[in-house]
């Protein structure tokens, strides 16, 4: 079975989420994603600790289309550097994993 990742990253609002996430899936570079927002983000941004809100993205993918999701992130999302991190899925119930598969594999 192909290798999988879970994707995280982070938008400046719910809004800008579901416009990526929506056009990511339907580029096929991602199966699915969940929009988490309410999150309260701290860290360090041009020399100054920074307190925003935010929403976190959690998306699923295939290690294959790594590149082509960071690249494509980077051209929809509006911050100049965002976080685009993700870990391999271990394991996962056969048919998800099946289902995560299909959903990126081009139509007929």
């Amino acid at each position: 079975m192909t290798e999988m990742l879970v994707v995280f990253t982070t938008f400046g609002s719910e809004d800008e989420g579901a416009r990526v996430l929506r056009v990511l899936v339907e580029e096929r570079l991602i199966a699915c994603g969940n929009l988490i927002p309410g999150v309260r983000s701290l860290y360090r941004w041009e020399g100054r600790v920074t307190d925003a809100r935010e929403v976190v993205a959690i998306m699923r993918t295939r290690k294959q289309d790594w590149a082509a999701l960071i690249s494509r992130l980077h051209e929809l999302h509006s911050y100049d550097t965002p976080e685009c991190i993700a870990v391999r899925i271990a394991a996962g119930a056969p048919k998800y994993m099946a289902w995560l598969e299909a959903a990126l594999e081009p139509e007929a």
